[in-house]
């Protein structure tokens, strides 16, 4: 079983229009460590999520750095 904990909802991404799934950008914490930005589907009733993409505080200020000068 997963161990974490949503400190924070940032944004609902999409949702797919068949099965609810929601793509999401998180703050989590997993197994009680300091929060990390996470990318991920979950499931409607939350009970199941899917693979994802976890960033540190310092590569989500990278990916910001990026986006604010334009380059992307």
């Amino acid at each position: 079983m997963l161990d974490y904990e949503i400190k924070r909802r940032i944004i609902v991404l999409s949702e797919n229009q068949k099965t609810h799934w929601t793509k999401e950008l998180n703050l989590i914490s997993w197994n009680s460590a300091p929060a990390k930005y996470d990318i991920r589907e979950f499931s409607p009733d939350r009970q199941k999520l899917s693979k994802g993409i976890t960033l540190t505080m310092d590569e989500m200020e990278r990916i910001k750095d990026v986006i604010l000068s334009g380059l992307i």
